[in-house]
């Protein structure tokens, strides 16, 4: 009978259990998966089982977690994000979510840029731990990364982004994703982004503050190459911060934009 195991599909004598099935492929394994759920070593497999074989701590190499990773995605929806460069300018509540969630897709290479350091005000809405405060974002941020995907390529560049600089540094770049706070730089960031780099698109934020419903952020295709999440109104002032909730909601419509211009799909 046939089985799934680990995302591939193999042959396997009937009244097979799971611990027979763990010692034949995967000795050691102490964490067993059935169709979702742990499951003793004593039950038995039925045709068309799904099957975990886990060891506790155990990293995948690059093939098994990018096999795992197709399996999810879809072998083609897979190979074009692994080909994928995109470009995050700000790792705050914005660009360190952006990252995480293109990181945990597998997107091949992250370009990251931001001069800031992980402050105590910080963790209120940013992917960073309590023991990485007074580091600098892009070097903290890439540490979680490789946590998280340690094949993910991350280059980062702890400076303050100008016209002058960001048309080399987001040069690989299919898409920008801007995430910064203040306005004169988002500004700055689009207009050199729609200028100097002809090839890449940009994904913008606007109006992410507050507590305010869900499904005012939007995303909108404001120009052939440019993308503005938000609802263009809430700004971050006394009453109404910057919060983890509605900031994470923007920050993966930015993500998900990003990924459907990488595949096509950004109409």
């Amino acid at each position: 009978m046939k089985v799934r195991i680990n995302e591939n599909w193999a042959e396997t004598a009937p009244d097979t259990t799971l611990g027979g099935l763990a010692q034949a492929y995967k000795p050691g394994s102490d964490v067993l998966i059935l169709n979702g759920f742990p499951s003793p070593s004593g039950t038995v497999l039925s045709e068309g089982d799904e099957v975990f074989l886990i060891r506790r701590g155990e990293q995948p190499n690059q093939e098994e977690l990018e096999g795992l990773m197709a399996a999810r995605h879809t072998p083609g929806v897979h190979a074009r994000l692994k080909q994928a460069c995109i470009g995050i300018a700000g790792a705050g509540g914005l660009g360190s979510a952006v990252a995480v969630a293109l990181a945990r897709i597998g997107v091949g290479r992250l370009i990251i840029a931001d001069f800031d350091v992980v402050e105590p005000s910080n963790l209120n809405r940013q992917q960073y731990f309590i023991d990485q405060i007074g580091f600098l974002k892009v070097e903290a941020l890439a540490d979680n990364l490789k946590r998280i995907n340690p094949y993910v390529t991350v280059k980062t560049h702890p400076l303050l982004l100008t016209p002058d600089n960001i048309p080399d540094i987001f040069a690989p770049c299919q898409v920008v994703v801007e995430a910064f706070d203040r306005a004169d730089m988002k500004a700055m960031l689009v207009d050199t982004v729609l200028t100097e780099l002809p090839q890449s698109a940009i994904v913008a934020a606007s109006g992410v503050a507050g507590y305010e419903p869900n499904n005012t952020i939007c995303t909108r295709k404001v120009s052939r190459r440019l993308y503005l999440v938000g609802d263009s109104i809430s700004e971050a002032k006394p009453g109404s911060g910057l919060m983890a909730p509605r900031v994470g909601i923007a920050a993966h419509h930015q993500a998900n934009q990003a990924v459907r211009i990488i595949l096509g799909e950004d109409q």
